[in-house]
């Protein structure tokens, strides 16, 4: 039987998300305010993919850009609601279900508001258990596909008349970057819902119990706080079976935001033979030692944590700063079919200049 989630599930989706945000992932206040607004209009409900007919339709509920930079970005609850209006129209069928794309501070959360509104279960499923920089990374598998998908955005800055609806059909690796345009036009973080497919395709292809997982890591989060940090990122390294790579001063930073939404560059921890670098395209996607030998990749879980255990995300590091950087590696998560996807590698490679995929496919 499905899960009402309450109001007390609030917080450890945002707690639990953050960290697999992965330093991207959203803002922890907008997942709030999500979370807020769905269990005050109704009741979201979490189900697993066993409580879906094989032929049911579930799309993805996702927002796109990078809202760390300091752009004029704008979205309300009611654009996630659209979003999925739009979609179930183009179909013209009923959508049974949300899963999202990816984990994060706001994007656990993004199914929510659409469920208690408009009836669609909260699939207990992800694209990616973390943040990751584009659409395909969390398309489960649909990157290099040909068929036709559909894909919808809304949101924007109003008062800039920079509001924008929008519906696109065609090949996802086609209509992603359109969407992404969108999300930068709107001023930099746009709503969207998008690739229906049948729950009988989710469940060979997603990474099943996502959610669930963000929200037991933030209750163990929670229930650790009254003894401190320390215990909340012993927590933190137990929930998810990772380790603390470093622990060490943030002594350099060089992130750029670019005409495509995404921040990218790199964080340097540390200094001499023990320092490392994070390598960055909205989130962390690779660490290399101070002789450049690469140590985690993308699909590892890869986050940097205060020394009050909370989740930075890139746009919050500042020189000086003391860090933990936490590693889970990808053996220990269940991973979707998108980031075994070879297709889902080269545009990241060229925009961030570095490898992914030797890494992440081995």
């Amino acid at each position: 039987m499905g899960r009402i989630l309450t109001e007390k599930d609030i917080e450890p989706a945002v707690r639990g998300g953050s960290v697999y945000a992965a330093g991207g992932g959203g803002w922890a206040d907008h997942g709030r305010m999500l979370g807020r607004a769905a269990v005050n209009a109704g009741q979201p409900e979490l189900v697993s993919i066993d409580e879906l007919a094989a032929s049911d339709w579930v799309a993805t509920a996702a927002a796109i850009g990078a809202p760390a930079s300091t752009t004029p970005w704008e979205m309300r609850g009611v654009d996630y609601i659209k979003a999925v209006q739009l979609l179930q129209k183009a179909l013209g069928e009923p959508l049974a279900a949300l899963m999202v794309g990816q984990n994060g501070k706001s994007s656990t959360l993004n199914g929510w508001l659409p469920s208690a509104i408009l009836g669609t279960k909260v699939l207990d499923a992800v694209g990616d258990i973390r943040a990751h920089p584009t659409g395909d990374m969390g398309s489960i598998g649909m990157a290099g596909s040909p068929e036709p998908m559909i894909q919808t955005a809304v949101g924007g800055n109003r008062a800039d008349n920079r509001y924008i609806e929008l519906v696109v059909r065609g090949a996802t690796a086609k209509v992603s970057p359109v969407l992404r345009t969108a999300a930068d036009q709107s001023g930099g973080f746009i709503a969207s819902c998008r690739n229906p497919l049948k729950a009988s395709y989710v469940r060979d292809n997603a990474a099943l119990g996502g959610i669930s997982m963000a929200l037991a890591l933030g209750e163990a989060m929670i229930a650790a706080e009254a003894r401190g940090p320390h215990a909340v990122i012993d927590a933190i390294v137990n929930t998810t079976s990772g380790a603390i790579l470093a622990e060490a001063e943030v002594t350099a930073k060089n992130v750029v935001y670019t005409a495509e939404a995404f921040d990218i560059g790199t964080v340097t921890l540390g200094t001499g033979d023990r320092a490392v670098t994070l390598h960055i395209m909205n989130e962390y996607m690779a660490v290399d030692d101070a002789g450049g030998n690469r140590i985690a990749t993308f699909p590892d879980v890869i986050t940097t944590l205060s020394a009050e255990a909370e989740a930075m995300s890139v746009g919050q590091l500042q020189v000086g700063m003391k860090i933990f950087l936490l590693h889970v590696p990808k053996s220990v998560i269940p991973l979707a079919s998108s980031v075994k996807d070879p297709a889902v590698y080269p545009s990241v490679e060229k925009a961030m200049g570095i490898e992914i995929a030797r890494y992440a496919l081995s």
